[in-house]
């Protein structure tokens, strides 16, 4: 194997293992879920996180990892020394966030915002967000006893 592949295999593992160390800490999302979020499956992420790929990873699948993850992918990119090959996608537009999310954001980022709270906050969010659905017309359609 030339140098220089042997090289970009541990430059982009290294990349890799960053952003999978920056999704657990910042979001506390496991494998699993980085997988479900950028689509890409556990088994490729393992294999660029080991440096065990025999040809060089697709470019679609690094693009939905690092969107998936919030990155740019031409850092993956470069990484990769791909700084040309960039495909071009045109990414949608966001959608408005909602004023208590981007406040929760906030008091996340926040340094003076204590670790114990941050915790609390993603331990909350998290609950909401896989809980089930709650009915919403369990209510509806009921004759009230008289």
């Amino acid at each position: 194997m030339p140098e220089s592949t042997h090289g970009r295999k541990i430059a982009f593992a290294a990349f890799v293992r960053k952003a999978l160390e920056d999704a657990r800490t910042t979001r506390a999302w496991t494998g699993s879920e980085v997988a479900r979020r950028t689509g890409v499956s556990r088994q490729t992420i393992n294999r660029w996180v080991r440096g065990e790929w025999a040809s060089d990873p697709e470019a679609e699948r690094v693009v939905a990892f690092c969107e998936g993850l919030g990155i740019n992918p031409t850092v993956a990119f470069g990484v990769l020394g791909w700084a040309d090959a960039a495909p071009t996608r045109s990414a949608p537009a966001a959608p408005p966030m909602d004023p208590d999310v981007e406040a929760l954001l906030r008091r996340l980022v926040d340094p003076n915002v204590s670790d114990a709270e941050k915790f609390h906050i993603r331990e909350t969010v998290r609950y909401l967000a896989y809980r089930p659905p709650v009915p919403s017309d369990s209510r509806k359609g009921r004759k009230r006893a008289s």
